[in-house]
């Protein structure tokens, strides 16, 4: 038997990496992250527990893979939707699309947002990884799209806020509701309440006040 081309080696790698990503998406939605082992993400995946510790140096590194590359996938196809935006409001919708598909996730996925989020908080903090830099490249897209001159300094603002309305939504005991914080976000940028994928009535409206990023 000849042995496998680079290129053959280097999908089964990317392969094996995505099974890995794949369980443990599944499983800290399952279970949470304190009750799920990296044996366990392993064993789901079909892979020797030492393939973990070779892409990943822990399970904290491994859950903000994972967690980026959904919401990577979950954003991309909800901007590819059809129809697809044309238009002079083309910005707006895909704006708005973006902010529902994130706020969508801490809806749909509550456990594993709740973990992704806390792991931020931890002493390694942010990390920078494949999944990552493909997530932050597809919202800084969008925030061009939109229309700032500026996305390099306005992406990061954008994350900041879809982070911030993330973490209200899951807060322990006092958590405030999706439409709410959507409408802010909305409000922020200009965009009407009927754009993206609205969750229902418009609620009253807040104290929030316009970005100044321009609209095309």
């Amino acid at each position: 038997m000849s042995p496998r081309s680079a290129s053959v080696n280097e999908e089964m790698r990317r392969r094996s990496r995505q099974r890995l990503l794949d369980a443990t998406v599944e499983l800290v939605s399952e279970r949470g992250f304190e009750a799920t082992t990296l044996g366990d993400i392993a064993d789901r995946a079909g892979s020797a527990r030492g393939l973990v510790s070779y892409y990943f140096p822990g399970k904290r590194q491994l859950l903000q893979s994972a967690v980026h590359r959904l919401m990577h996938l979950t954003l991309e196809e909800a901007l590819e939707r059809p129809p697809r935006p044309a238009g002079e409001t083309a910005g707006q919708e895909l704006l708005a699309r973006a902010i529902d598909a994130i706020l969508g996730l801490a809806r749909d996925r509550p456990a594993l947002m709740r973990a992704h989020m806390a792991g931020l908080l931890q002493q390694e903090g942010f990390i920078q990884c494949a999944e990552q830099q493909r997530l932050a490249l597809l919202l800084r897209d969008t925030v061009a799209r939109f229309g700032s001159p500026h996305p390099d300094t306005d992406y990061p603002l954008l994350r900041a806020q879809l982070m911030g309305a993330v973490v209200a939504q899951l807060l322990p005991g006092a958590p405030m509701p999706l439409a709410r914080l959507r409408l802010e976000l909305f409000t922020r940028y200009g965009l009407p309440w009927e754009l993206g994928v609205p969750p229902g009535e418009k609620p009253s409206a807040g104290t929030a006040r316009q970005s100044p990023l321009p609209q095309r």
